[in-house]
C-alpha cells in the first residue's frame, strides 16, 4: 500500500476513536438550544453548546452564516443579531455532524421562578376556569419546565432534562397557572411570541435561590451552604429522615384497628359503626371529643345516590384535609392524597355508586400539629348539574394513637442548592425579564427579607450580563383568620419588606391582598396575579407610559393636630373606595405606639386619617394584617393599594 495512503487511512482511523471517545466529538447542545424554542428578540441573542476541542462551528439561521470556534474544553457560544419577532423558523448547526433545531420562535422570554405559589398548575386551578382549560390553543406561547432539582457542589451548566411545549388543550394542565395567565395578558396586549422559563420549588426560601458569592453576604446562610457541600452529611439526613418516616409510618399500620381484619375492617360498607362517636365535618377532631391527637383516624358517613349517578362522572370533593387521606366507597378505593395542601378533588370510576344507601369511608393520617377538614370548602359529590353536599354529622373513631412525627429536614431548600441547579443552567440563555412569586417561606424571618431579594435580583442580572433586566414579584395575598383588632404580624412585615424592594431599580410588583383565601396558602386566582404582573410588565418592561400597573403606593405623611394626611403614588385616574361606603383597616397610633382602628377618608388625592382617642398622632399603619380582609382603598383603575406602615417600629 502506497505509503501516503496508509498515512491517511491511519489518520483517519484515529481521527474516528478520538472522536467515538470524546464527550463533545459531535455537537451538544443544552436542553433549552431544542426544537420549539422561543428566542429572545430584539438584542444580542446567545447560542452555545458543546463539541470537540477547537471544532470550527456554523450556524445558519434566518438568511445568515454564523462561525465560532469550540475552545480547548470543548464549549463554544455565538450571539446572533437583533432578531425579530415572528417564526416558526428552523436552524441549522454545523461542524463535524449537523443538527437541525425546527419550530423556532422568536418573541420575548421570561423566567418564572419562586416557591409554591409559581408552581401551581392549571390543573390546580382549573374548576375556576373551565373554559380556559377546554378552549387554550395558542402555539405562539411555549413553555419550558425546569427539572426540580438541587446542588451545592457546584453551579451546573445543564439542565437532565426537558423540552419546549406549546399551549393547548393537552398541555395546558401542566403550566404554571401564574406564568400562563402572565404570558396570555402579554400575548393579547403585543401579539408577540412568549417563552416561559419555570423554574420554581414549592416551599423554597429566598436564600435558596442565592449564589455562593451572592450568599457571603448573608454569614449564617453562608455557613449551612458550607456545611451542605458535605455530600455524606447530606446523605445521612436524607437517610435519617427515611428512616424515621418510614418506621413511623410502619408503627401507625401496625397499630391501626381499622386495617385489621378482611373483609370487616373499617372501609367495609357491612361494618357495624353504631358506637363510633360523631363529629361535625368539615372541622377539627382536637376541637371535640377526641382531643389533639396524631396518628389514623377513620371517619364514615352514609348517603343516599339517586339513580341520575349511576351512569355518569360523578366527583367527589372533600375541601383540603390535614395530613394525607385515603378515601373508599362501598369498600372501594377511590384516591389518596399524601399532605395537606392540594383539594381533594376524587373522580369515582363507573359501577362503584348504586343507588340508595352508599358508605363513604375516609383514612386521615395526621402525622404532627392539629389534624382535621378545613372549613368553608367544598364538601360534596358533583354529578354534572346535580350536586349532594356531605358535609354534616359523619361517625369517627381513632384507629391507632401515635406520638407526632418529626418533621423532615428540607434539604432542597437549603441555601444555594436551588440557583446551582435550577437558575444557572438558564443563565447562558437571553431572557426578557423575570417574574417572581414567593416569601411564604421567609415570614419566620421578615425582617431580612428586602435585603435577601436586593441581593438576589443583583445576583442574578450580575450573572445573566443583560444589565438591569425587568425583574416582577408578587406580593403576598391575604391569608389565615382575620382579626378583630391591630396587631403585629409577619406577613404584614414581609409586605413590608416586599414594598421596599421597589427600591432596586426596574422592578414591579403585584398586589394581590384581594385575591387570597383565608384557609388556603395556595389561592386559586392565579388569573388576577398573572393580569397584574402583565400590567407591572406592560410599564417596566415595554415602556407603555400610559398604563396604571400598579395601585396606590404610599409616599409621605404630614399631621395636622389629631389628623394625619397621606400621600400617595400610583393614584391613576383618583383614589376610590371599593365595594363600601368607607375606608377601613386604617390603624392609627400616639406616642405610646399602641395601634387603634381609625375613621379614614379621601380627599382628592389624599387620605385623613385620625381617631377620637388618639389626640397627637405618630404613626398609621394600613392593612397590617396576616389577613387584611377588608382593605378597600383602590384607585379608579381598580387596582389595590399596598399595604404600608409609617412608622418604623419593630413590631
Amino acid at each position: 500500500m502506497n505509503q501516503k495512503i496508509y498515512k491517511i487511512i491511519l489518520f483517519g482511523i484515529v481521527y474516528w476513536v478520538l472522536g467515538a471517545i470524546s464527550p463533545f466529538a459531535q455537537i451538544k447542545l443544552p436542553k433549552l438550544i431544542s426544537d420549539g424554542m422561543v428566542l429572545q428578540r430584539n438584542t444580542e441573542t446567545r447560542i452555545w453548546g458543546w463539541a470537540s476541542p477547537s471544532e470550527d462551528i456554523k450556524v445558519h439561521f434566518l438568511d445568515k452564516e454564523y462561525y465560532t470556534q469550540a475552545d480547548k474544553d470543548g464549549q463554544w457560544e455565538l450571539m446572533l443579531s437583533y432578531l425579530n419577532p415572528g417564526g416558526p423558523y428552523q436552524m441549522t448547526l454545523m461542524a463535524s455532524d449537523t443538527v437541525v433545531i425546527k419550530n423556532i420562535l422568536i418573541g420575548d422570554v421570561w423566567v418564572c421562578s419562586g416557591q409554591s405559589n409559581m408552581d401551581l398548575t392549571m390543573q390546580r386551578v382549573g374548576p375556576l376556569y373551565p373554559e380556559e382549560m377546554a378552549g387554550a390553543n395558542n402555539s405562539y406561547i411555549r413553555y419550558f419546565y425546569v427539572p426540580q432539582k438541587y446542588n451545592f457542589q457546584e453551579p451546573q451548566k445543564d439542565v437532565e432534562q426537558g423540552n419546549w411545549i406549546e399551549v393547548n388543550p393537552d398541555h395546558i394542565q401542566n403550566f404554571s397557572a401564574t406564568a400562563y395567565f402572565f404570558a396570555k395578558h402579554l400575548y393579547s396586549k403585543y401579539k408577540i411570541p412568549i417563552g416561559l422559563l419555570k423554574s420554581s420549588l414549592g416551599g423554597s426560601p429566598a436564600q435558596a435561590w442565592l449564589s455562593e458569592d451572592a450568599l457571603k453576604k448573608f454569614p449564617e446562610y453562608h455557613q449551612e451552604f458550607k456545611e451542605y457541600q458535605n455530600q455524606e452529611f447530606v446523605d445521612s439526613i436524607i437517610h435519617s429522615d427515611q428512616q424515621r418516616s418510614k418506621k413511623w409510618y410502619s408503627e401507625l399500620n401496625q397499630k391501626d384497628l381499622g386495617l385489621k381484619g378482611d373483609s370487616l375492617n373499617w372501609k367495609s360498607p357491612y361494618f357495624d359503626d353504631s358506637e363510633w362517636d360523631e363529629m361535625e365535618i368539615p372541622g377539627y377532631w382536637g376541637d371535640g371529643k377526641l382531643g389533639e391527637v396524631n396518628g389514623g383516624i377513620w371517619f364514615r358517613k352514609e348517603i343516599d345516590i339517586p339513580t341520575s349517578f349511576l351512569e355518569k362522572d360523578v366527583m367527589l370533593l372533600l375541601g383540603r384535609i390535614v395530613d394525607a387521606d385515603s378515601v373508599f366507597i362501598n369498600g372501594k378505593f377511590v384516591g389518596t392524597t399524601g399532605y395537606q395542601y392540594p383539594p381533594r378533588r376524587y373522580k369515582i370510576p363507573k359501577g362503584i355508586l348504586k343507588e340508595g344507601k352508599n358508605t363513604i369511608v375516609v383514612r386521615v393520617i395526621s402525622n404532627i400539629g392539629k389534624g382535621g377538614f378545613i372549613v368553608d370548602k367544598p364538601y360534596e359529590l358533583v354529578c354534572e348539574d346535580e350536586k349532594i353536599d356531605v358535609k354534616g354529622e359523619w361517625k369517627y373513631k381513632l384507629g391507632a394513637k401515635m406520638d407526632a412525627l418529626q418533621p423532615q429536614t428540607f434539604v432542597r431548600w437549603k441555601p444555594g442548592g436551588l440557583y446551582n441547579a435550577m437558575i444557572s443552567p438558564l443563565i447562558p440563555y437571553t431572557i426578557k425579564g423575570a417574574i417572581w412569586y414567593q416569601g411564604e417561606a421567609n415570614t419566620d424571618h421578615p425582617q431580612d427579607y428586602q435585603a435577601l431579594m436586593s441581593a438576589l435580583i443583583k445576583d442574578w442580572r450580575t450573572h445573566w450580563f443583560q444589565g438591569e433586566f425587568p425583574f416582577l414579584f408578587v406580593q403576598l395575598a391575604n391569608y389565615m383568620e382575620a382579626k378583630d383588632k391591630p396587631e403585629s404580624s409577619n406577613w404584614a412585615m414581609l409586605r413590608d419588606q416586599q414594598l421596599k424592594t421597589l427600591e432596586v431599580p426596574n422592578t414591579g410588583m403585584a398586589v394581590i391582598i384581594d385575591s387570597g383565601e383565608w384557609n388556603d396558602i395556595h389561592p386559586l386566582n392565579k388569573k388576577t396575579v398573572g393580569d397584574r404582573l402583565g400590567l407591572a410588565a406592560q410599564k417596566i418592561a415595554y415602556g407603555d407610559k400610559d398604563v396604571v400597573y400598579s395601585g396606590p403606593i404610599y409616599k409621605s405623611m404630614k399631621i395636622k393636630k389629631n389628623k394625619v394626611i397621606l400621600s400617595f403614588t400610583n393614584t391613576g385616574s383618583g383614589l376610590k373606595v371599593q365595594g363600601d361606603v368607607e375606608l377601613k383597616e386604617f390603624a392609627i397610633a400616639g406616642k405610646d405606639k399602641q395601634f387603634i382602628w381609625a375613621k379614614a377618608e379621601i380627599k382628592g388625592d389624599k387620605v385623613i386619617v385620625w381617631s377620637d382617642k388618639v389626640s397627637e398622632p405618630v404613626a398609621v399603619r394600613y392593612a397590617w394584617a396576616d389577613n387584611p380582609d377588608q382593605a378597600n382603598l383602590y384607585n379608579q383603575e381598580g387596582l389595590p393599594a399596598s399595604p404600608f406602615r409609617t412608622d418604623n417600629w419593630e413590631k
